[in-house]
């Protein structure tokens, strides 16, 4: 249940679970691959360090589970390597389902938000005019939670907010194409469905009450 739990909000590679949940390689790689036999996780190889594999929760199996209020946090801020697709559409997805303010950032940012995650956020309700990409040095602020969306700024960050959450989304620009745009977006949107009901602003007080909802 503990691996469920932790797997619920963000991936992770098996040493990363093994090290944060207390467990030797054994009872760990037991447990992932009962786990695995029904039906529950899947494995991805990284798009960064082609050595490491995350881990991540196939939650259509869990359909009815939902995350009780986990954290606090004054911001939300969605890192990617570029900063110009998926970084982009989460913030903007994340504002549709939370009033606790987001921001964007890359760790090598591009010169631009490419434009097909323009096309893409447009054809779902969304803007991303005008957006701008911007470094993580010049975004985060020290009581941030970090999301980071794709696996070279997770592996890139180390240990630069370490508390943060991973979520391995597949690079739609090694592609190009409008599916490949349009299935990282449905890919956040499902994953944000999920955290935004578990982070509340400092304070107490619960965001969810109101949430606007989705055009």
């Amino acid at each position: 249940m503990a691996i469920v739990d932790r797997l619920l909000l963000g991936d992770a590679s098996p040493g990363e679970l093994g090290q944060e949940l207390g467990l030797p390689s054994n009872l760990l790689a037991h447990h992932l691959k009962l786990l695995d036999q029904v039906g529950l996780i899947e494995r991805s190889r990284s798009e960064g360090d082609r050595r490491r594999t995350y881990l991540h929760l196939r939650v259509q199996a869990l359909a009815d589970t939902m995350p009780t209020p986990l954290r606090t946090a004054p911001r939300v801020v969605f890192v990617c390597t570029h900063n110009s697709a998926r970084s982009h559409l989460a913030a903007a997805l994340w504002k549709r389902h939370s009033t606790v303010p987001t921001a964007s950032a890359g760790t090598e940012p591009a010169r631009r938000v490419h434009p097909r995650a323009v096309a893409a956020a447009r054809a779902h309700g969304l803007s991303l005019t005008p957006a701008r990409t911007s470094h993580i040095d010049d975004t985060l602020r020290p009581d941030d939670l970090v999301v980071a969306v794709c696996d070279n700024a997770h592996e890139q960050l180390g240990s630069l907010a370490p508390d943060r959450l991973h979520w391995s989304v597949p690079d739609p620009t090694r592609t190009g194409t409008d599916d490949a745009f349009a299935d990282a977006l449905s890919d956040l949107a499902d994953r944000i469905d999920r955290l935004a009901p578990a982070v509340r602003p400092p304070g107490g007080s619960d965001d969810r009450d109101r949430v606007l909802p989705a055009p």
